[in-house]
């Protein structure tokens, strides 16, 4: 078992295929077919179930791909430290939508200006599947929000999580989105609406709503009608159709360009970080967390709440 092979195993979990790994690879196809059965062969289980091209993974080829995923992060990790003042390969960054919107794009950019070399990777999941991301090393770093749900016990939580560290990267205004003619609101009592729009399972802005409310189970909640949508411009239409209500931060609120018909309340200002495991370290990382920290000097210096 070598470097290569694990690559070249992840690459076809990835694509699902032997022709688009070998195209992602650069090679050709037949190596890649035997290095995978070279692979099987040698742990003495098959990874992959084949179906006429596709090949998806077998219940082995679900662990070994964790195990694999974090040799190779292992690797690349070794590789940085032994040039870190000059950071260079691939960070793989998380985020979640909102962060990806309205946070990431000025700071990547300046960081990338700065370390052009470095390549990054950009993912996107809620909070929840982030923070495992980041402990099974399917990325190196992740920005989460703070919100007490699934895995972290309450406001700080992050910070406390075993196994990670965090830097807070930055503040959200968490706004209550109601339809333009919905009278103001102070406590969920005076919502007219009981049909409320969420993210899945998952999205810790959901657990900040779901604790406003007072909903415990939204799947078992009786008082409360869940619409699940899967992007904040359905969430913000069905919000303006008089559909539902639903929370969302003020920033990404900002990025619409369109006059919104909604009508807006604060109600939570939720902590952003950038986590990793406790134990990683990269002169990529490390370059990313003084950009955060620049950015966090400079806003703070412009007098900026956030």
């Amino acid at each position: 078992m070598d470097f290569s092979s694990l690559e070249i195993f992840c690459t076809v979990a990835a694509e699902q295929s032997i022709t688009r790994a070998a195209h992602h690879l650069a090679r050709v196809q037949s190596n890649v077919t035997t290095r995978v059965k070279q692979l099987e062969e040698e742990l003495r289980v098959e990874l992959f179930s084949r179906e006429g091209r596709r090949m998806t993974l077998t219940p082995n080829g679900r662990r070994m791909l964790v195990y694999a995923q974090r040799l190779l992060a292992l690797a690349e990790e070794a590789r940085e430290a032994m040039s870190p003042d000059q950071p260079a390969g691939v960070l793989r960054i998380g985020a979640m939508e909102s962060t990806a919107a309205t946070r990431l794009p000025s700071l990547l950019s300046v960081y990338h200006s700065r370390w052009p070399q470095i390549e990054l990777e950009i993912s996107i999941g809620t909070s929840c599947s982030l923070i495992d991301d980041v402990l099974m090393s399917r990325v190196d770093c992740a920005f989460v929000a703070d919100a007490g749900f699934g895995h972290v016990p309450g406001i700080g939580g992050v910070a406390e999580r075993s196994g990670l560290s965090a830097t807070r990267a930055c503040t959200e205004d968490m706004l209550l989105v109601l339809p333009p003619n919905h009278p103001p609101v102070k406590r969920p009592e005076d919502l007219q609406i009981r049909t409320w729009a969420a993210f899945a399972k998952g999205c810790s802005y959901r657990s900040v709503l779901e604790r406003w409310l007072g909903i415990r189970n939204a799947e078992h909640e009786t008082g409360w009608k869940l619409m699940e949508l899967t992007s904040y411009h359905t969430m913000l239409a069905c919000v303006a159709a008089r559909s539902c209500f639903a929370l969302c931060p003020k920033s990404v609120l900002e990025l619409q360009r369109a006059p919104l018909h909604v009508r807006t309340q604060p109600i939570a200002a939720v902590d952003t970080y950038l986590i990793a495991r406790s134990a990683y370290s990269s002169g990529a990382y490390e370059a990313l967390l003084r950009a955060v920290d620049t950015r966090i000097r400079v806003t703070r210096e412009n007098g900026a709440a956030r």
